[in-house]
């Protein structure tokens, strides 16, 4: 019997199964690897992109808020501008009869012996100047503009005499000034019929 023997490189051949085995392996593993990058890749950007839309969503919104909050401050300023105006209404519609009481009142404190020259107002100070009989009746004069509804706190500035041809009677020439009072102390109910 005859012996047989092997010729075939069979260490070849196992060497070239391993070498395929491993190619094989190799390129499913960078298969593989491209896969997880690639996975892991559209993971992240699909992240981003949504982080990106929230951003995106927040920056309308805040614009949005935005454009609420420039409408309020515009309404503020419209209110304000408003409120001032009712403001100056009411005050003059508080002083339309300050005038009208403020002469009433001169009138009815002006006693016997005293007559006014000139009556001034700068702001809330009015300003007599007059001439009197005696400086008596000048003392009646801020008694009475002191217990006016009208008129506070008078005060004469000055008192003298002076020589006057066209009136012996009214020797005495006086300046006063006092205060009128603010139109909301008044009760305009006491306007008609006090005579």
């Amino acid at each position: 019997m005859m012996r047989t023997i092997n010729l075939l490189p069979w260490r070849d051949e196992l060497r070239r199964e391993r070498q395929r085995n491993f190619m094989i392996l190799l390129v499913l593993a960078a298969v593989i690897a491209a896969a997880c990058v690639f996975g892991v890749s559209r993971f992240f950007d699909a992240r981003i992109g949504n982080q990106e839309s929230r951003n995106s969503y927040l920056k309308t919104e805040i614009a949005k808020l935005d454009r609420q909050i420039e409408r309020i401050n515009a309404l503020d300023e419209t209110r304000e501008r408003l409120l001032e105006r009712k403001r100056v209404i009411e005050d003059l519609q508080a002083s339309r009869t300050l005038m009208v009481r403020l002469f009433d009142q001169m009138v009815r404190t002006v006693p016997t012996g005293i007559r006014l020259v000139t009556v001034s107002q700068t702001g809330n100070t009015i300003t007599i100047e007059g001439t009197s009989q005696s400086q008596a009746r000048v003392s009646t004069y801020l008694r009475n503009l002191g217990e006016s509804e009208v008129l506070h706190a008078p005060q004469l500035r000055i008192i003298e005499v002076e020589a006057n041809p066209a009136d012996p009677q009214m020797p005495y020439r006086f300046s006063l000034t006092a205060t009128v009072a603010p139109p909301e102390t008044f009760d305009d109910d006491l306007v008609v019929g006090e005579q």
